[in-house]
């Protein structure tokens, strides 16, 4: 159930909303006519708003606090799903978001320090350079001369965040006791999902210790620069890294006016976001444009530099593997592959028929391949591949979402950069290489390697396994445990046990004599290794641990 205090910011919401007009977004439907003046009531609003609904939009989300102006953020890089008029006053969240008080900014990083800020740099700039939801930021300069920025979070962030979260929450118990996809949606894991990756990002100390990791990545790489942390001046509130100095990606006049290569620019950012994937496995998550600048020395081979590395992301290998082979296999038009790559992974139950989750997916995918290759959008393949498999009850992956918002953001920039991006160019290279790279032999015994430690405790333990296995045959204390109860199935099993015991008796002994001939290096080497199977091979037969 939703709690008093819960409700009370649902209805403050209603109110946010009602107030700048935006009840036309849902009022305009023939549904909600006849409680229009429910709605004007509930605001208090018997006049009509100013303003186009875009800069109403944007206002609301800014009154509503960080998490809505970080979902206002992640619109405006779609400006081919929104209106322009939309998308334009969204932009305006990504680095115009209204500042607080000058004073009220010394006040808390002087409090960080626990000192005047006049000792702690030579120079600080009391008006800022860009706010934003969760923080913004002032330069200033070290005593050495280098010139920094200082980014400091907004007074009663955290408190504004866990109490929408709260209400994100009860929304999504609500919605598993009442809504019929609950259970596939996972709307609770969600929630879970995201407020760890926003909480997260209220610590300053983590976003440096993400940018100098990001760092380490892109070293001197002609793809990405991030600006070096001045770990000296950072706080859990307070975070003090190089300035940096570009044009903002969104200005697109400057950048062609500088004679920028729009299209080695575009397919520059793709390539980045799949060399972070799947190369590094940590990727900046919320690139939208106030938080990446171009270095324009080079216009012929411009280089991206990014800002804000609160909300990072990354994939266990499996996750890895899944989307690499699902695109490679899309692209190919491999739906049969998808379709057993969907069952291998778990994400549908294991009974589903392939033939039909293979149709399934064709049926949707398939208009996709009418369009010019540089049209296909990945975040609509996977729009499309998760609404297919919506009939064969796949559950949402909360895990995927960052990076589905992300392929999305950067999709979006892409398109907005260059137009005739195609997309598929610059990710198959990266993808082919990265599943060639699995597969090499150099990869493997990596893989070998890390596992080691894991492998040569279960050696530890193996002897003492097969003794008590021994031991158990020898004292007829042995048990094979019967899953037929039937009188036929017990008869049977009794007249195997002889056998059973045989077996492991055998598979024991030959798994000590290979023991030995290996641990005496005798010669030939093959040959301790084939008894030590051969034993391996009677033990897995008699099965005598189920």
């Amino acid at each position: 159930m939703i709690q008093p205090r819960e409700a009370w910011r649902l209805v403050a919401i209603q109110r946010v909303l009602v107030r700048h007009g935006l009840d036309e977004f849902v009022a305009t439907n023939h549904l909600y006519r006849p409680i229009r003046w429910l709605l004007h009531l509930i605001a208090g609003r018997t006049t009509t708003p100013d303003g186009p609904r875009g800069v109403r939009l944007r206002r609301a989300l800014e009154e509503l606090g960080p998490i809505f102006v970080k979902f206002g953020q992640s619109l405006s890089t779609r400006r081919d799903l929104l209106p322009r008029d939309i998308a334009d006053e969204l932009a305006k969240l990504q680095d115009e978001v209204p500042p607080f008080p000058s004073g009220e900014a010394i006040r808390l990083a002087e409090a960080a320090f626990g000192q005047s800020l006049d000792t702690v740099f030579a120079t600080f700039d009391e008006h800022p350079l860009a706010a934003a939801s969760i923080a913004q930021v002032h330069s200033a300069s070290l005593s050495d001369g280098s010139e920094v920025v200082v980014k400091i979070l907004r007074p009663g962030v955290e408190q504004q965040i866990r109490r929408d979260i709260a209400v994100l929450y009860a929304l999504a118990r609500l919605a598993n006791r009442y809504w019929a996809e609950a259970r596939r949606l996972r709307p609770l894991e969600v929630v879970a999902e995201y407020e760890k990756i926003i909480v997260d990002e209220l610590d300053m100390l983590r976003e440096a210790g993400n940018a100098a990791q990001l760092r380490r990545n892109f070293e001197n790489s002609p793809l990405l620069y991030i600006p070096r942390v001045q770990w000296d001046y950072c706080r859990k509130s307070v975070l003090v890294t190089e300035r940096i100095s570009g044009v903002p990606i969104g200005d697109i006049d400057a950048l062609r006016g500088g004679g920028i290569d729009m299209a080695k620019l575009a397919a520059t950012g793709v390539e980045i976001f799949f060399t972070q994937v799947f190369r590094h496995n940590f990727f900046h998550a919320d690139m939208h444009p106030g938080n990446i600048f171009v270095d324009t020395s080079n216009p012929a081979s411009p280089r991206y530099m990014a800002v804000d590395f609160g909300i990072m992301g990354s994939l266990n290998p499996r996750d890895q593997q899944y989307l690499a082979e699902n695109f490679l296999a899309f692209f190919n038009q491999d739906y049969q592959r998808v379709a057993r790559l969907h069952i291998n992974s778990g994400w549908v139950p294991e009974g589903t028929r392939i033939d039909e989750l293979e149709s399934a997916f064709r049926t949707v995918c398939e208009p996709i391949f009418n369009k010019p290759l540089k049209d296909i959008s990945f975040g609509q393949f996977l729009v499309r591949l998760f609404s297919a498999a919506r009939r064969f009850d796949m559950q949402v992956q909360p895990q995927l979402i960052l990076l589905q918002k992300t392929l999305l953001n950067v999709e979006g920039l892409g398109r907005q950069l260059y137009p005739d991006l195609d997309l598929w160019e610059t990710a198959q290279p990266i993808l082919e290489e990265w599943m060639q790279s699995r597969v090499s032999g150099r990869a493997v015994i990596e893989r070998l390697r890390e596992q080691l430690p894991e492998v040569s405790d279960s050696l530890q333990e193996f002897p003492q396994i097969v003794h008590s296995i021994l031991q158990r045959a020898a004292d007829g204390t042995l048990e094979v445990r019967l899953r037929d109860s039937g009188a036929a199935s017990m008869r049977e099993e009794q007249r195997r046990q002889a056998g059973l015991r045989n077996g492991v008796l055998a598979g024991g002994a030959l798994l000590i004599a290979a023991t030995l001939w290996l641990g005496l290096e005798g010669q030939p080497v093959w040959l301790g290794w084939g008894v030590g199977a051969s034993g391996l091979g009677l033990l897995a037969r008699a099965r005598p641990w189920r």
